[in-house]
């Protein structure tokens, strides 16, 4: 489920009521507004109209030729702007003004002339929507002239445009014409260092020059690639005789050498021989025999001659056994053919060396190639832009020439201002209409400000919310006395007999049942009754609330505690000689105290106002007769002071059952009213609820009102011994 969302209701009934109590100053505002207004739309004069139209449009004549044409070109800056309504304000520009005034001679009254804001203030420039036509207005009190200053004001525009045009022509080819010889030096400077990039670089066609250097790099790969496949296959045989032969490679080449030449092999061959003859005669004779000996000279004679003859072919640094020129046929083969391998493979090696070396070559000149290329297109992009601007200046001058002597602007006169005969429509019922209206808005306004500004509790939603203290009873206040009036009258009322039982009784009525039935564990008898400031009425509701508890029967006493500001005995016209102040000092003096003023109700006075009030409401003696009170009385009421800078409420309301707060809207303000809250909750005071007194019932939304209109029968109850019964009780 979605939840549910809390719009905040706009409680118009609170705006109403905020009117209903400051209309006085809304309705004096509003009628001074309307006053002013209409004394302005009275003393207005008839004025008279002149009307023209211009038609603003791009001049299209040099389209015509195909030159000059984004001279006179309307064009906007901004998305949201429109040319029309710039045009609109040239109209009304300072030199517009300036050339009308001076042609026409325009002089007010005093012989002075014209002033462009006194011009210009009479001047009316608005769009046609969804049109390229400005509709413009001149009002004056002389028809003529309004016209022909309406005329003059089209005429200087048009001439204005046209001269604007002209100017911006000139400009335009002065200037091409100072940069011209600079783009010529340009596009020869540009041409001079592609030529000299080229030729340093020896660039003829780099894109072609590019693509042949990458043929030839595959190309030489690839040869390399086959080079270095026959170098592997030709190592692999000369390594296969290698082993067949068991030689090394530069052995195999000597011996191969020294097989081939003839002098070698002819002494080979007799040191041979001889070698094999002294081997069979050595079997025959003994090594001393002359034979042998012959023979081994001759042995040593042949080896001498070829190591000689050796040194001649394969030079004195190497030495070779005479027995490695001992070869048979296949293996003097085997060596032939590994020497010619070997030499087929040192000439491999040497070809692919020469291979890597063309394309290292090839490589390097690759890799420079896209350096100088970016380089090239550089210059040439340069060449080609200098070009760009130098062709483009030349065709703009051309065009210019010809746009600086056309003699058409962007705007013409469609219609004409013609001499008004009727004045132009009356603004006293708009006048009138603003008036009212402003008039309207001031008069809220200064209600909802002074509303505002005042701090005071101004319904009893508002003191509910501030105090939240339970609401026992609303008391209205009578139509033909209210607010001011009754807050600054000096005697309270007192239902029945100053004011009707309908609908003040009903709602003391409804007041004294709430108390009655306040707590269901122990009925409420001892009531102090105070409010947070003076003048809120609090000694006519415990007046008044006694009364009301009398008429049902109850047996009510009602005391005057205030003994800064007593006023219960003004009330019941008794004297305060005698009062509470004696009784709390002497308690001989209850019986002089105690008076009944009507029947189920006694009233004790403050009697003379004391030095020290709290001392006297703080003793024994006082704790004492609010104990006894309630064993006589059904309900015992104490009219107190003001919580507002006195502790006589707060040391009373400790010994009684409660206290009962008086609020009176328009009275006391918010931060009194917190103060008052704030002050009962540090004394820990119990505070049964609270009674809104003086209450305008038409000003209120809420109905918090239940009146009836029958009677109340009251009994009556001896007054004699209950005086009786509470002088003995306190002397006990």
């Amino acid at each position: 489920m979605e939840p549910i969302q809390n719009f905040e209701e706009i409680d118009f009934q609170k705006y109403l009521l905020v009117l209903q109590r400051r209309w006085v100053p809304a309705v004096g505002i509003f009628g001074v507004v309307v006053t002013l207004a209409s004394l302005s739309a009275l003393s207005l004069k008839p004025t008279y109209k002149a009307q023209g139209s211009l038609l603003i449009k791009t001049n299209r004549t040099s389209s015509l030729t195909g030159l000059g044409e984004a001279i006179g070109r309307l064009e906007t800056l901004t998305v949201n702007s429109n040319p029309s309504d710039t045009q609109a304000k040239i109209v009304v520009s300072v030199p517009i003004i300036q050339e009308t005034i001076t042609e026409l001679e325009l002089k007010d009254d005093k012989g002075k002339l014209f002033t462009i804001e006194e011009l210009t203030k009479k001047l009316q420039i608005k769009s046609a929507n969804g049109t390229e036509v400005l509709e413009v207005s001149y009002t004056d009190d002389n028809p003529e002239l309004a016209a022909k200053i309406l005329n003059k004001v089209m005429q200087a525009y048009i001439r204005n445009n046209i001269e604007a045009n002209r100017e911006e022509a000139v400009s335009a080819r002065k200037f091409i014409q100072i940069q011209l010889p600079a783009t010529e030096v340009s596009v020869k400077e540009a041409e001079s260092a592609l030529r000299k990039f080229k030729e340093s670089n020896k660039i003829i066609a780099l894109q072609e020059e590019a693509t042949a250097t990458v043929q030839a790099i595959s190309k030489l790969d690839e040869q390399i690639y086959q080079a270095q496949a026959q170098l592997e296959d030709i190592t692999a045989q000369s390594q296969k005789l290698q082993n067949q032969a068991a030689i090394d490679s530069q052995q195999a080449v000597t011996n191969s050498s020294l097989g081939q030449a003839p002098g070698i092999q002819q002494v080979l061959t007799q040191f041979q021989e001889a070698q094999s003859q002294l081997a069979v005669e050595r079997t025959r004779l003994l090594p001393e025999h002359p034979i042998i000996i012959n023979l081994e000279e001759k042995v040593a004679v042949l080896k001498s001659l070829l190591k000689e003859r050796m040194k001649q072919v394969v030079g004195s640094n190497q030495q070779i056994s005479p027995g490695n020129l001992q070869n048979g046929s296949l293996r003097q083969r085997l060596l032939e053919n590994y020497a010619g391998i070997e030499a087929g493979r040192v000439g491999l090696v040497k070809r692919i060396a020469k291979l890597s070396n063309e394309r290292d070559v090839y490589k390097e000149r690759a890799n420079i190639l896209p350096q100088l290329e970016q380089n090239q297109r550089e210059l040439e992009r340069k060449l080609k832009a200098a070009q760009t601007t130098y062709e483009t200046l030349l065709t703009r001058l051309q065009e210019i020439q010809v746009a600086e002597n056309q003699n058409i602007g962007n705007a013409r006169v469609i219609s004409p201002a013609l001499v008004p005969d009727k004045p132009s429509g009356s603004q006293k019922k708009l006048i009138l209409a603003g008036g009212g209206i402003l008039g309207i808005f001031l008069g809220v306004t200064a209600a909802f400000t002074l509303d505002l500004i005042d701090r005071s509790l101004k319904s009893v939603k508002e003191a509910k919310e501030l105090f939240q203290y339970t609401l026992l009873g609303v008391i209205p206040s009578i139509a033909s006395q209210r607010n001011k009036q009754e807050v600054e009258q000096r005697i309270p009322r007192v239902i029945g007999r100053d004011i009707p039982h309908f609908p003040m009784g009903d709602a003391y009525q409804m007041l004294q049942a709430n108390l009655k039935f306040l707590s269901s564990d122990k009925q409420v008898q001892t009531i102090v009754v105070t409010s947070s400031v003076a003048k809120e009425g609090k000694s006519e509701v415990a007046a008044n609330l006694a009364v009301s508890m009398a008429l049902v029967g109850h047996r009510v006493l009602l005391v005057d505690a205030d003994m800064r500001h007593p006023v219960q005995h003004h009330i019941w016209n008794l004297t305060n000689a005698v009062g509470l102040g004696h009784i709390i000092v002497n308690l001989d003096a209850f019986d002089a105290a105690l008076q009944e003023v009507t029947p189920n109700l006694h009233v004790i006075p403050a009697g003379i106002v004391p030095p020290n009030p709290v001392a006297l409401l703080d003793s024994k003696c006082m704790e004492a007769l609010v104990a006894t009170f309630p064993e006589e009385y059904d309900f015992v009421i104490f009219d107190t002071p003001p919580l507002a800078g006195t502790a006589d409420a707060a040391v009373l309301g400790k010994l009684a059952d409660g206290i009962l707060l008086v609020v009176r809207p328009g009275v006391v303000d918010s931060a009194s009213a917190n103060a008052a809250k704030e002050f009962l909750t540090q004394t820990g005071q119990k505070v049964l609820g609270m009674v809104i007194n003086g209450v305008n019932v038409k000003s209120e939304p809420d109905s918090y009102f239940y009146y009836t209109k029958e009677a109340v029968e009251l009994d009556s109850v001896s007054q004699n011994s209950v005086v009786t019964s509470i002088r003995n009780r306190l002397r006990l």
